[in-house]
Order: C-alpha cells, then sequence, then structure tokens
C-alpha cells in the first residue's frame, strides 16, 4: 500500500498499487500535456517571431531588389537611351554616306559625260588630224622624189617619236642606222633601257614610202628578207616596217600586222600605228625586266668565265710562242756561233797564212842588200856609189 498527502488539505490517506500507479499515469500524463502545450506555446511563438524575421528579411530583401531594380531601370533607360542616340548618329552617318555617294555616283556620271564627250571630241579631231595628214602625204607624194618620199616618212617617224620621248622613253634610244659596215643597214634603231642600265628591249626599224604615180608599185614583203638579215645583224630582238606601201591591202590598212609567220618576231604598220607598236611591244618586255636582268647576269657570269678560259688560253698560246721563238732563237744563236767558230777558225788559218808570208817577206828583206837591189841597175849603183863618197 503506499501512503499519499492531499496538497490542500493534508489528510493522509493510502491507497493500493494500481491506483497509486493510476495517479501517477495521470499526474506524468498531464504533467506531459503541460510541457507539451508549454513547448506549443514556446514553438509557436518561436514560429511567429521566425515569420516576423522571415517577413523582416523579406522585406529588407525586396527593398533591396527595388533598389537593385531602380537603379538597373536607371541603367537601361540610360542604355536604351545611348543605344538609339548612336543608332540614330550612324543612320544620320549612313544617311550622310548615301548622299555623298549619291552625288559622287552623280559627279562621276557627270565627269564620265565630260570624258566621253572629250575623248569623242579628241577622237574626232585625231580622226581630222589623220585625214589632214593622208591629204598632205598625198601631196607630198605627188610633189616630191622617191628618195624624197622616204625621208618624210622617216622624218615623220622621228617627230612622232620625240613627242613623246619626255612621256615614258626617258631611258630610250632612237637614232638613225649609220652602220654600213656589214654591207647593209636599216633606217632607225631603238632601244629602251632600265634605270640600272640593263636593255629590255630593240626594234630595228624600216620605212617605205611610194609616190601613187609609181610605175614599179612595191610590195611589203620584197623588204621583209633584207630587215630580217639587218635585224640579226645589229642585235635587235624586233623588226618593224613602217610602210605607205599597198595602199589598197585590206590587211596592211587594218592595223599592226603580225608577219613572224615570215620572219621571227616581225610586224608591219602604217605610220599611224608608229607609237603604239613601240608602246605594246616595250609594255610586253617590261614585264620580263626581271627575267632579261637575270638573264643578262648569268650572261656576265658566263662571259667572265669564257674571258678567263680565253685569257689563259691566250696566255698559253703566248707562253708557247715565247718558248718556241725562244727555241727557234736559241738555235739560231747556236747555229751563229757555229757559223761565227768556223768564221774566225777560217780568219785564224788566214791569219796564220799571213803571219807566214810576213815571215818569209821578213827574211827576204833581211837577206836583200844594195848590192842585190843594183846589181842589174847601173844608174841606182852609181847614185848608192856617190852617197858613199860624200860620207867619206
Amino acid at each position: 500500500m503506499n501512503e499519499i498527502k492531499c496538497p490542500k488539505c493534508g489528510e493522509i490517506f493510502t491507497i493500493d498499487e494500481n491506483a497509486y500507479e493510476s495517479i501517477v499515469q495521470q499526474i506524468k500524463q498531464q504533467e506531459i500535456e503541460r510541457q507539451l502545450k508549454e513547448r506549443e506555446k514556446l514553438f509557436e511563438a518561436e514560429k511567429e517571431q521566425a515569420i516576423q524575421n522571415e517577413k523582416l528579411q523579406n522585406q529588407i530583401e525586396i527593398q533591396k531588389l527595388n533598389t537593385i531594380i531602380a537603379s538597373s531601370q536607371d541603367k537601361t533607360e540610360i542604355a536604351v537611351k545611348t543605344a538609339i542616340s548612336q543608332k540614330e548618329k550612324e543612320l544620320a552617318e549612313k544617311d550622310k554616306e548615301i548622299l555623298t555617294l549619291k552625288n559622287q555616283i552623280e559627279n562621276a556620271k557627270k565627269d564620265r559625260q565630260i570624258q566621253e564627250t572629250h575623248i569623242k571630241e579628241n577622237y574626232e579631231q585625231q580622226l581630222q588630224f589623220k585625214d589632214e595628214q593622208i591629204a598632205q602625204y598625198k601631196d607630198l607624194k605627188a610633189k616630191q622624189s622617191v628618195k624624197m618620199l622616204g625621208e618624210t616618212l622617216e622624218k615623220h617617224c622621228e617627230i612622232a617619236f620625240n613627242q613623246v620621248r619626255s612621256m615614258g622613253f626617258n631611258n630610250a634610244y632612237f637614232e638613225k642606222d649609220n652602220d654600213a659596215r656589214t654591207g647593209s643597214k636599216g633606217d632607225y634603231i631603238f632601244r629602251d633601257f632600265a634605270d640600272d642600265g640593263v636593255e629590255y628591249i630593240s626594234i630595228m626599224f624600216e620605212m617605205k614610202n611610194e609616190a601613187d604615180a609609181s610605175v614599179n608599185k612595191k610590195k611589203n614583203e620584197d623588204f621583209f628578207k633584207e630587215l630580217d638579215k639587218d635585224r640579226n645583224e645589229k642585235k635587235c630582238e624586233y623588226a618593224v616596217l613602217v610602210s605607205m606601201l599597198e595602199g589598197d591591202n585590206e590587211l596592211y590598212n587594218g592595223g599592226i600586222v603580225d608577219v613572224s609567220h615570215h620572219y621571227p618576231k616581225m610586224y608591219v604598220v602604217r605610220p599611224q600605228f608608229f607609237i603604239p607598236i613601240i608602246t605594246i611591244l616595250r609594255n610586253a618586255a617590261q614585264r620580263s625586266l626581271q627575267d632579261r636582268r637575270a638573264l643578262v647576269e648569268e650572261r656576265n657570269k658566263n662571259v667572265d668565265i669564257a674571258k678567263f678560259e680565253s685569257d689563259l688560253k691566250d696566255f698559253k698560246e703566248k707562253i708557247g710562242y715565247n718558248y718556241r721563238m725562244a727555241g727557234q732563237k736559241f738555235k739560231s744563236a747556236i747555229d751563229e756561233i757555229d757559223v761565227s767558230i768556223k768564221h774566225l777558225e777560217k780568219i785564224k788559218e788566214e791569219l796564220l797564212a799571213t803571219e807566214k808570208n810576213f815571215r818569209i817577206a821578213n827574211e827576204k828583206a833581211e837577206e836583200l842588200t844594195i848590192k842585190k837591189l843594183t846589181k842589174d841597175n847601173p844608174t841606182m849603183r852609181a847614185k848608192f856609189d856617190a852617197l858613199k863618197d860624200e860620207d867619206k
């Protein structure tokens, strides 16, 4: 049994184990419930505090976000405004460029029209000039001899070249071919050189004209062989016949005519194509100038080697010649010495014979007396006797 004291009245009473255990369980249950309620209140309070704190933190975060958003909106608006302003500037520049381009196109059109008009006028002037030249040529042909006709065409070409010399032919050589050592010569030789002195083109020119009333009409091909010969002899790369012959031949009247199927690198032109053929051939040659420089350098190397070999051969030949000449002179000297020895021996023999004769003559002179000299000469004997008496 268990004793229990009432906390209110102080009375002590006794209960059995089951009742006691039931009361204890009740008390424990009540305490547990009380603690649970306290804990629930505390949890609710903590929960409420946490909610309040979370709300406060959320408000702070929201405020921060609002601040950031406001700042971002300001920056975005500024960026948008800046981008719009930049785009407007770019569009303005584009409009300006388009306007400038339109103006340039318009100006180009105007310039092209002016150029076309100028070219047309220039072409018409050239045609008129050519017509006047043709008329002058015809008039000159009617008045001049065949020789004068040729000289006039040559003079025309010379003047035409000198008129354009300063326009790109500063290093060029264009002179009459006066070298007739090979038996013939062309009319003019053209050579052009790079600034470093390398010759990159050469042309042999022949000018042929003919009077309209001439009976013996010549053809251009009649002069091809001689022109090719002059080109090779004067070491020119090209040959050009400037011709007024065969005036009704459409082939030659059409422009520059390549006759390389007859002779290599040969052309026939009318006088009006004299400068164009030089320009065309020269421009083509300029593109191979570097190859020509390399060729000249290689040729110079070969020339140096050939010159060395030639000098060495010449030295050997001179040494050989001098050796042969020295040998011949040595033999000749020996022969001369032998001849001289024989000659001296002969002189010696002659001198010895002379000495013998002198000795015999001396002996005879010593044996000679006045008595013997006057033996057969009474007159001389009488004189010698008279000289003896005077001495006494």
